[in-house]
């Protein structure tokens, strides 16, 4: 098969178009058709060896978390799919070596939902690894209806799909983004203020009593503002700063569930989750997404087709 993949540690410019061997397939696990595959920070962060303390990790090394695509084949035991099924998934074994960078990859039904009709496949693909992360964190939080909940970074990839699962719960959302995204965050239902200097302040103009709860999602001072706004920290997440967990809230780091994948396609289904797709590339231009993904300037997802 086609895949992208790279020898050893690296960066973009060592990511290369290789022919490797096909996944095998495990009972439990089925082979798919790769038709999108989701570029997240984490692929080129950990390709260059970011993360080797965490993740045992092998080569040639095939990047890619998030897939959309077609059951090509099922190994034992798998009732729940069948060859012909359009699925989408967080694809994260125990260890990293084979994932969606490629023409085909093999997954645990466990990392699997049904891809939503209402859906693209290069729109699915780019929703496991931040919806996830947006979903599991805002249960940890308990946020749902009633909450004025502040989610900073909302205009990112993890915070656009708080912010719509958020209201989609019958939450309250005030977000936190450049000026240059506020219409972007008022067609997702939130309601915007200006990050940096004043951001307490300004939040509280919104909201005078504080907030309910907050999902930080960039660092820095946004965990000390949550906290200062959050009346109970055990209300506070962050998926980017272990300081969250020291002070009573949650540091998430997203798993792969397959009944939270259904929870968001079921939103999607529903018209409550949509998919800003900001740029496309064939699978042999993944340097120039990764490039592009770490200029951290891009609003929305970034998908390679296959």
């Amino acid at each position: 098969m086609k895949a992208m993949s790279l020898p050893q540690y690296g960066t973009a410019d060592d990511l290369r178009a290789t022919d490797l061997p096909e996944p095998r397939v495990a009972p439990g696990e089925v082979l798919i058709r790769v038709r999108a595959a989701g570029v997240n920070p984490v692929d080129w962060k950990h390709a260059a060896g970011g993360l080797d303390a965490i993740f045992e990790t092998r080569f040639p090394l095939v990047p890619g978390w998030d897939v959309a695509g077609v059951v090509e084949r099922v190994g034992f035991d798998v009732p729940e799919y069948a060859p012909g099924d359009e699925v989408f998934g967080y694809v994260r074994k125990d260890w990293v070596q084979n994932g969606a960078y490629a023409e085909y990859v093999s997954a645990s039904v466990r990392m699997l939902a049904p891809k939503p009709a209402a859906l693209s496949f290069t729109e699915a693909a780019g929703v496991p690894l931040a919806g996830l992360t947006a979903y599991q964190s805002l249960q940890r939080i308990g946020a749902g209806a009633g909450d004025t909940v502040l989610v900073h970074a909302a205009a990112g990839g993890v915070g656009a799909f708080a912010v719509q699962i958020a209201v989609a719960h019958g939450a309250r959302v005030i977000g936190t983004a450049s000026e240059r995204n506020h219409d972007f965050l008022r067609s997702l239902g939130a309601e915007p203020v200006r990050y940096g200097e004043g951001l307490t302040d300004r939040v509280r103009a919104l909201a005078p009593e504080g907030v309910d709860a907050a999902l930080d999602c960039v660092g820095g001072d946004a965990v000390d503002a949550s906290f200062a706004l959050v009346p109970k920290p055990e209300r506070v997440a962050s998926i980017t700063s272990d300081e969250a967990a020291a002070r009573g809230g949650h540091t998430v780091w997203v798993r792969p569930d397959a009944a939270d994948l259904r929870a968001l396609a079921d939103l999607a289904e529903a018209g409550g989750l949509r998919v800003h797709v900001a740029a496309e590339f064939p699978l042999d231009r993944a340097p120039e997404a990764w490039r592009l993904s770490a200029e951290g300037r891009t609003r929305g997802k970034i998908v390679l087709t296959v």
